[in-house]
């Protein structure tokens, strides 16, 4: 059995501070002199409840942190599909608010559009989230597959896109885009 002896401040025939003596075995406690000079003892279990509450708060604080994160995301996202709706509802008055042509063959309304920028950059073959969301209006294949769409939305034609898109716009307007419809 390996033991320690602990002392603090002992100077020959006279103490001139509190001191602190105490034996302790390595695998049971820790001994940790006191203002006082008495010798606190803790045990394994009270190491280990006091690593485990400083690593549970650094996870809070990492979670705390990728909130933040994602908050201020959505946040640019919601900026840049405000912005590009203003673009495009500059943009109405030219085509008498008639469907817009897009260069890619769209004939998505401008609101759409917007939407479309800010969730894939108008690209019809995206895919995000991990491959949960495809397609030009990032849409998840059950929210796809609710508005008569088949098959997987990155692979449809960008017309088929933007007429299922109008069709999730009309039930549920631009609430089914969180961030960019905002």
């Amino acid at each position: 059995m390996n033991r320690k002896v602990l002392a603090s401040a002992m100077t020959v025939g006279v103490l001139s501070a509190p001191v602190a003596i105490a034996v302790a075995d390595d695998n049971d406690t820790d001994v940790i002199p006191t203002p006082a000079g008495e010798a606190a003892q803790i045990s394994k279990e009270q190491r280990n409840t006091v690593d485990l509450k400083r690593a549970a708060a650094r996870l809070e604080a990492k979670r705390e942190a990728k909130a933040e994160r994602k908050a201020r995301a959505k946040k640019r996202a919601k900026k840049r599909a405000k912005l590009a709706r203003r673009q495009g509802q500059a943009a109405a008055p030219q085509q008498a608010a008639a469907p817009q042509q897009a260069s890619g063959g769209s004939t998505a309304p401008a609101g759409l559009q917007a939407i479309a920028a800010c969730e894939s950059g108008g690209n019809a073959g995206a895919v995000g989230g991990g491959g949960a969301y495809r397609g030009k209006y990032q849409f998840d294949q059950q929210t796809w597959n609710s508005v008569g769409g088949s098959g997987d939305p990155a692979a449809a034609p960008e017309a088929e896109q933007d007429k299922r898109a109008a069709m999730l716009y009309a039930q549920r307007g631009s609430a089914a885009w969180p961030v960019c419809g905002g």
